[in-house]
């Protein structure tokens, strides 16, 4: 089997260049390969290595950002997925796609289900939202994997961010009326393997699920256990959104129900905390 990957030099790229290897032929492209902003690019590499699975990692991430460069984001994160997922079609091959928990408005007082109807804030998520659409009119083969708050002991993340911070700061102040599931990149690319796994032989299982660690958090309930679990010096201090204005609109509430997926691929998540306990494993203190 061979397996096409985008943006391998992404956090969830780089966990996933591991984990799907042993699948079959993986063939991991970053920007200078594939560019996803060039759909000629996109349309000549899919046609030329005939994949059975497309696995679309890359993406716009910058969500403030995103607000100046809407243009920019819509092509990266809508227009080239609905070029793979056309692609995909035509080979009739499997594409992975992830998506996000950004698609809700965080008005709903409890974790979202697949079914929800979405309402995104900001560009970012109207972006994703666009790629989620486009798939599903394709009439492709696929997964959308909607995830929330990744991060890695690589790349740029919450987690590393609050490293960088600590060392600069006996005090964080860190925006407590958010609230999420912190998910690893690593997760992500197991659950990814476990889906993939299931779904080639079983076409019915293909669509939209949504994939985390179990639990839920705040921001500022994510770094306490961050400094807490490296033995960082210095306070975690919770202040309100207000407080931390943003460029770019974020959902209070955008915790998302995993049954789904559990129950489709068999695959159990853990607890965010123990999923931290994992990465952090891998830093040492600041």
């Amino acid at each position: 089997m061979r397996i096409l990957l985008t943006g391998r030099n992404g956090q969830v790229g780089w966990e996933l260049e591991r984990t799907l290897a042993p699948l079959g032929e993986l063939i991991a492209t970053d920007r200078s390969t594939l560019d996803l902003g060039d759909p000629d690019t996109i349309r000549r590499v899919v046609r030329e290595l005939k994949p059975q699975v497309i696995v679309n990692a890359a993406g716009y991430t910058a969500v403030d950002k995103a607000q100046s460069e809407p243009a920019l984001a819509m092509r990266i994160n809508g227009d080239a997925p609905a070029i793979l997922s056309e692609e995909a079609k035509r080979l009739g091959a499997l594409l992975v796609h992830y998506s996000s928990d950004y698609v809700f408005d965080g008005r709903k007082p409890s974790p979202y289900v697949e079914s929800d109807p979405p309402n995104p804030l900001n560009v970012y998520g109207k972006s994703k939202l666009r790629s989620e659409e486009a798939i599903r009119t394709s009439g492709c083969r696929h997964l959308i994997l909607r995830t929330s708050w990744v991060y890695s002991a690589r790349g740029k993340n919450f987690l590393l961010a609050i490293l960088r911070k600590a060392r600069d700061s006996q005090e964080l102040r860190v925006v407590a009326d958010q609230v999420g599931a912190p998910t690893s990149a690593g997760l992500v690319a197991r659950a990814t393997l476990a889906a993939v796994t299931r779904a080639i032989p079983a076409p019915e299982l293909t669509g939209l699920y949504h994939i985390t660690a179990r639990g839920e958090t705040s921001w500022h309930g994510f770094a306490q256990a961050i400094v807490s679990g490296l033995g960082v010096p210095g306070a975690v201090i919770p202040i309100e959104s207000s407080a931390f204005p943003s460029v770019a609109a974020r959902p209070r509430y955008s915790v998302l129900d995993i049954a789904k997926f559990v129950r489709t691929f068999d695959f159990e998540p853990p607890a965010w905390t123990a999923d931290l306990s994992q990465v952090l494993e891998r830093l040492t203190p600041p």
